[in-house]
């Protein structure tokens, strides 16, 4: 059965299942994530002999990393796109988000920009172009450029390994039931933000990957997704799930019910509100809605 999006001004999905009541101003804050480590290096003042590309990072923050290991001026990588011959799907139209592999890239005196990106697409082409992802595409009515597209938002949303398959399931319903996604991982990725402010003005944004006026997918990945998030992209569980959210670490809740969504907000609301009130000291005041970092 098919059930109505609640009213937009009242509660929303954002990033990794995170929710904000708009209507009362009551703004949510996700706990901040630790940026892997970037280079390898050989000793100081040495060039590096690696690059490590970790999952989920945009093609914006790959290209800074490929600057800074081959000691070139900002924006050299970028600007080798238009001569590094990507081997892209169609659909992407020259655009490589979604296809920088994430692993370890070893680096020599030989490596360019345009030598590092061929290598990074060569490589999410091997792992996305074979049997079992092209099967599970088929399989979801999809082609392998929307299983990535899909699997981005997966590895965006999910606070977990063991969360996205659900994350997918609840990315699936939504688009069957005509339902707007509603992540703000997709705002983030239109801001070129990790934050968003959860006011209303963000989710009248113009913009192809604001997925609270745009219906569908977003037009590209929003990020460079890992192999966990391509097998739930591609097989997720079946369920029937259309809401989640960490109401603490550990306990994210996947919900068909608008109803018991509601609930898991109130009681996430309440956890926070403890939790503000535990760190506050008389010299600083802890804000009532603070905007939610990464």
């Amino acid at each position: 059965m098919q059930m109505n999006t609640p009213p937009r001004s009242t509660i929303r999905l954002t990033r990794r299942g995170w929710v904000a009541l708009i209507a009362t101003g009551a703004v949510v804050a996700a706990t901040a994530v630790a940026v892997p480590l970037l280079l390898s290096l050989g000793g100081e003042d040495k060039p590096a002999t690696s690059l490590v590309i970790p999952v989920g990072w945009r093609a914006g923050q790959v290209y800074e990393a490929v600057d800074k290991a081959l000691q070139m001026p900002p924006g050299t990588t970028m600007k080798s796109l238009v001569k590094a011959d990507l081997k892209l799907p169609n659909d992407a139209e020259g655009n490589p988000e979604g296809y920088l592999f994430p692993t370890t890239y070893p680096i020599d005196e030989k490596t360019t920009p345009e030598s590092l990106l061929a290598k990074m697409v060569t490589t999410a082409n091997q792992k996305f172009n074979g049997a079992p992802v092209a099967a599970g595409a088929q399989r979801n009515a999809m082609n392998v450029y929307q299983a990535v597209t899909i699997a981005s938002l997966v590895q965006a949303e999910a606070a977990t390994k063991a969360d996205m398959g659900k994350v997918a399931r609840v990315i699936f319903n939504r688009l069957e039931r005509g339902m707007p996604l509603q992540m703000d991982s997709t705002m983030n990725y239109a801001l070129n933000g990790s934050t968003v402010d959860a006011g209303q003005n963000d989710t009248r944004l113009n913009n192809p990957y604001n997925s609270y006026q745009r219906m569908g997918l977003p037009p590209t990945p929003i990020a460079n997704p890992g192999e966990d998030a391509m097998r739930a992209a591609t097989d997720p569980p079946a369920g029937d799930w259309l809401y989640f959210m960490t109401v603490k670490p550990g306990d994210t809740r996947f919900t068909a019910s608008y109803a018991e969504h509601q609930k898991n907000v109130a009681e996430f609301n309440q956890n926070r509100k403890s939790a503000s009130q535990a760190v506050t000291t008389p010299a600083v005041t802890a804000p009532a809605a603070a905007a939610p970092s990464n």
